[in-house]
């Protein structure tokens, strides 16, 4: 695709402006955790691009009702179908789901301003969109990983640690994508993206508790997100945003 020169969509300035008039600061829902888009660019007033503004208005639509959804538009040729979806934390009402994920498509159309494919977590919501189909597809590749401060006598605080995050990891069986789970003053929540299956989500995100066991140790609090889900924990609300699983 050629080099698109470097405008704003009408679409994503209105809801940049709709946005800044009617969302309220929210750190717990709002502040950003990671974002990247590809580096291939789409040419302005392409189909490719009015493809990508409607899968990104039906995001913004379907977060108002639900907190999970995909959708996937055809396009003449198979670079132009585009691939979307979105996904709330499992705790949040959908007034606030549809204010986070609106948040987050405003933010996308500027970080990746002209991008074929880009992904935006912020606290509260996950929306990625691509010309490569991505969704049902497992990806365990880390995207971020925070360690905070050691915990000072971990003894019992490391065990609180690991039975939260053990009782995150557990599977009865049936299928729990968004998990929160508290001992003491340590508080969990883990999270995978809806497009799963059931097996698919519990691998990632034993992998990711995994992960937070090992890469993080005694820390505090500790942050690991894959591609496809999530695992947080905290000790006494030390972490910086807050705890990611309070209502």
């Amino acid at each position: 695709m050629a080099l698109a020169s470097k405008t704003t969509s009408l679409f994503l300035l209105l809801l940049a402006v709709w946005c800044f008039f009617i969302t309220p600061s929210n750190s717990a829902t709002d502040s950003f955790v990671f974002g990247g888009c590809s580096q291939l660019k789409y040419t302005s007033g392409s189909p490719y691009e009015s493809n990508v503004n409607s899968i990104l208005t039906s995001l913004v639509n379907s977060a108002m009702y639900t907190s999970y959804s995909n959708f996937t538009l055809p396009g003449a040729s198979n670079q132009d179908t585009v691939y979307g979806l979105f996904q709330c934390r499992g705790n949040l009402n959908s007034g606030d789901c549809g204010r986070c994920v609106a948040k987050a498509v405003s933010q996308l159309g500027t970080l990746c301003l002209d991008s074929t494919g880009g992904a935006l977590q912020l606290e509260g919501c996950f929306v990625k969109y691509d010309n490569t189909t991505f969704l049902g597809v497992e990806d365990k590749t880390v995207v971020v990983k925070k360690c905070g401060p050691s915990i000072s006598s971990y003894s019992d605080a490391l065990g609180r640690r690991d039975a939260v995050l053990g009782y995150l990891g557990a599977s009865d069986g049936t299928y729990k994508p968004f998990r929160v789970s508290g001992s003491g003053d340590v508080q969990g929540v883990a999270q995978c993206v809806g497009d799963l299956s059931p097996s698919e989500c519990q691998d990632c995100l034993s992998e990711a508790i995994g992960r937070l066991k090992t890469d993080c140790g005694a820390a505090k609090w500790g942050d690991m997100y894959l591609a496809k889900c999530y695992a947080r924990y905290s000790e006494g609300g030390d972490h910086p945003h807050g705890q990611k699983g309070e209502q």
